[in-house]
């Protein structure tokens, strides 16, 4: 019987590229999504394609109600808990801390953080009642420890999820649920394409290892923490950046 996997905001970016991984690696895999239904269409008609086994739900990870009728569908589905969750979905909004408006500020908790724990707690309990443990990988961003400014709300919330990792792996180890967390650098996606000037340029020239991010730089850390082989790793934060968060910012002579 295969794994189950379940992805938050699996239909577009970073989680998409982790449903396919997954998928890959034999997991049958549950992703909520709330926008661009176009996009869920062809994630599972392509996976389904390749013999896949996966289920699109839309669900709004930050409204308690909806995340707790998403996770009696997945099990309804699988038969069985999770036993890996990834909290992929985020939101961010661009703004001097001045500027910034209380619905902005509330929009990007209530996805990043708000999404993370009740996503975190509902698929724990499931895990616990199933009584098979699990792993929980929370995807954080290089502001889980440095400060970006005009990003107020996004850095807030990766600085929580950074010690929400800590603490539901102390309070969930005894039950055999592991969380960790992989934070990436400047990752280059359909979104962050978009953005102004040269993104990968921009970082490539600052970052150690000489490029920039792909999603598919991820999909193996998640692997990683999913799997056996980090059975005794919990409460840890992994750096998927190439080494640009490790380098010290100092004048150069």
């Amino acid at each position: 019987m295969s794994k189950i996997a379940v992805v938050t905001g699996g239909n577009s970016g970073i989680g998409r590229h982790l449903v396919e991984a997954l998928s890959g690696a034999g997991y049958a895999v549950a992703f909520s999504w709330l926008h661009q239904p176009e996009l869920t269409q062809s994630l599972v008609e392509g996976i389904e394609a390749k013999g896949g086994r996966i289920l699109g739900l839309e669900c709004d990870v930050g409204d308690e109600a909806a995340v707790i009728a998403f996770y009696k569908a997945v099990h309804d589905w699988a038969g069985t808990a999770p036993d890996l969750l990834v909290n992929n979905a985020g939101i961010q909004t661009w703004g001097p801390l001045l500027e910034v408006q209380v619905e902005d500020w509330d929009a990007v908790l209530r996805v990043n953080l708000k999404g993370t724990f009740l996503n975190t707690r509902e698929a724990a309990r499931h895990m616990v009642e199933a009584g098979k443990g699990g792993a929980i990988v929370n995807i954080g961003s290089g502001c889980n420890k440095l400060a970006f400014g005009n990003l107020v709300a996004y850095t807030a919330s990766k600085g929580g999820i950074e010690q929400f990792t800590k603490v539901s792996a102390v309070e969930l180890g005894p039950k055999n649920i592991r969380v960790n967390c992989v934070a990436p650098g400047a990752i280059l996606n359909e979104r962050t394409a978009q953005e102004t000037g040269d993104y990968a340029g921009s970082w490539s020239a600052i970052t150690p290892l000489g490029r920039v991010g792909t999603p598919q730089d991820l999909s193996g850390p998640v692997l990683f923490f999913a799997s056996d082989a980090a059975r005794f790793v919990t409460g840890q934060t992994l750096w998927v950046d190439g080494g640009v968060f490790t380098q010290a910012n100092f004048p150069r002579y």
